[in-house]
């Protein structure tokens, strides 16, 4: 058969046109004389190969051809008289005289190039090809550099006269923005819309404004620093792929209460008497209801009534909720009389 087309793309006889398209592509790319200008006489020998078994295995009438004669009948042996291809074809010149020799005459391996890529050489100053070729390359010239991501993500499944982008589209820096929430809101859960205006490409490549509304549900025992992210609605602008756009929560400032990871803490101001003799807490919770918390014990400096399941949500099982702490501020007489110290020594002093 002479050459063997399939073994020089690598693919098998059976090979689809997507397989031989991918095939191509990939070596194509790493035989092209200008991304090899170290060792370009071996590149464009198998360059012209690559582009040779192309032109061949992706045309069905090539195709045939070779598969029943091989590389013989297509450069101009002539079948046997009254052969026909598989499934009765016969084969014609350009004459239209009956069945002849099969006139293959192989293209130019940058015109194959060109044809299937939209452009002849991507690496515009490494071979001194300068960047502009007859198919109009948008690759500028002394671009200078061959990027695997270029040809791997922007060609994909590329076919012929697939026009490409100079570069490859850049991922623009996120955008954060914060999302202050009430601890009521982060107790109980809520839903915020923030309206946001950006910039926009239409079919033609014109810039237009949109407004949009991006609704955020926040659930019950979200933290501060919690990231809710929206891909891509960032602007829009050419060779650039729109920045996500996160929202960072934040808590405001609660009058009666703080967090500490899923507890809540609120500290009561009490009299020395009432710390010494017995004091009922009294609190609203965050949803609303009233709570009444009998203390016995003596509070001294320090401590901390413990009430559990009075806490925020946990975030993860929220049906569980850490605890209420309360501390205390215990107001201390700033002078005493002589009769009230007799008293406390009386009381107090064993």
């Amino acid at each position: 058969m002479g050459v063997d087309y399939y073994k020089i793309l690598g693919v098998d006889k059976s090979a689809k046109d997507d397989d031989l398209k991918k095939a191509y592509r990939k070596l194509a790319m790493k035989w092209h004389p200008d991304k090899n200008p170290n060792n370009k006489k071996e590149a464009e020998a198998k360059f012209k190969q690559i582009s040779e078994a192309y032109e061949v295995l992706s045309d069905p009438q090539k195709r045939t051809v070779y598969d029943q004669y091989g590389e013989e009948g297509l450069k101009g042996q002539v079948p046997p008289p009254g052969a026909g291809g598989p499934g009765g074809a016969t084969f014609f010149s350009s004459g239209g005289d009956g069945p002849t020799s099969f006139r293959f005459n192989p293209r130019s391996a940058d015109d194959i190039f060109a044809e299937f890529f939209g452009f002849s050489s991507p690496f515009g100053g490494m071979g001194g090809g300068g960047g502009s070729t007859r198919a109009g390359s948008r690759f500028p010239a002394g671009m200078g550099m061959f990027s695997e991501d270029i040809f791997g993500s922007s060609f994909g499944t590329a076919g012929e006269g697939a026009s490409m982008s100079s570069q490859v589209p850049r991922k623009a820096a996120p955008i954060e923005k914060r999302l202050p929430c009430s601890l009521e809101e982060l107790y109980k859960g809520t839903t915020k819309k923030m309206k946001i205006s950006r910039e926009i490409l239409d079919a033609s490549g014109k810039t237009m404004t949109v407004e949009e509304i991006l609704t955020i549900d926040v659930k019950p025992g979200w933290k501060k620093g919690t990231k809710i992210t929206f891909p891509a609605k960032g602007n829009e602008s050419p060779n650039v792929v729109a920045a996500d756009i996160a929202f960072i929560i934040d808590e405001k400032p609660h009058p009666l209460f703080s967090r500490e990871g899923n507890d809540l803490v609120t500290t009561q101001k009490i009299s020395l008497a009432e710390a010494l003799t017995g004091y009922t807490a009294h609190l609203t919770t965050l949803d609303g209801r009233s709570l009444t918390i009998p203390i016995s014990k003596v509070i001294h400096p320090g401590y901390e009534e413990v009430v559990p399941g009075e806490g925020m949500p946990i975030p993860k099982e929220p049906s569980r909720k850490g605890n209420l702490r309360i501390k205390f501020d215990i107001k201390f007489p700033t002078r005493l009389t002589a009769d009230q110290k007799a008293g406390f020594k009386r009381l107090l002093v064993p």
